[in-house]
């Protein structure tokens, strides 16, 4: 069974609830179709509604069954900006910047993880990886201990030449690029947590310079 397929059943076993922020794009509204079909997630988009369904519709995509919200138009708008002008208030954050600030997909998606309406939010199709995460550090924020936040991809070789079984999890790629600055325990730290979300069960992490 190959890394995907063992990921996938992990969350066919589990289902949770996944935002996806960039509703009307058309790779987000196909994968929600196949992630919806196959059992994998309870699925969210969020944008406009006739976006999304004109993106859906370019492709012969059904979305009648797949939550969506439009953040302006959500009863869950007015209180999400209330409560992230309180949480950035001592950043100068206002009412106004914060009702600026929720009508963007990815702020609302990390509230509504915040205010467990579901569990997880994905991004990156058009979004890059500091738009990314910013939502995230304001609103979700690190584990508590945690000082250092990462990222990392997983690549499957088909001949499983190279890395465990085939499978190499590369991190930090993106986020913590110069990691030599990092402090070992952080440098562990972070290698377990790749390790125990991305790697097969098992499976070492190693630590190059």
């Amino acid at each position: 069974m190959s890394i995907i397929d063992t990921i996938k059943a992990k969350a066919k076993a589990d289902v949770k609830h996944i935002v996806l922020p960039e509703g009307s794009e058309e790779r987000t509204v196909q994968a929600a179709r196949l992630i919806t079909d196959q059992g994998i997630a309870k699925v969210t988009l969020i944008g406009k509604s006739e976006d999304i369904k004109a993106a859906a519709a370019r492709f012969n995509v059904n979305v009648d069954d797949i939550a969506m919200i439009d953040p302006a138009a959500s009863e869950l708008y007015p209180g999400y900006c209330e409560k992230f002008a309180e949480m950035r208030a001592k950043k100068g954050v206002t009412l106004e910047q914060a009702q600026k600030t929720m009508l963007d997909p990815l702020f609302f998606a990390a509230m509504m993880v915040y205010d467990d309406k579901a569990d997880g939010f994905v991004s990156g199709a058009i979004n890059t990886t500091g738009n990314t995460l910013r939502p995230g550090l304001q609103i979700i924020k690190t584990a508590k201990g945690v000082s250092t936040v990462s990222s990392c991809f997983i690549m499957e070789v088909p001949n499983k030449a190279y890395g465990d079984n085939g499978v190499l999890v590369f991190g930090d790629c993106a986020v913590n690029i110069a990691l030599r600055h990092r402090r070992p325990d952080d440098l562990r730290r972070l290698c377990r947590g790749a390790r125990s979300r991305s790697a097969p069960a098992g499976s070492d992490c190693r630590l190059l310079g």
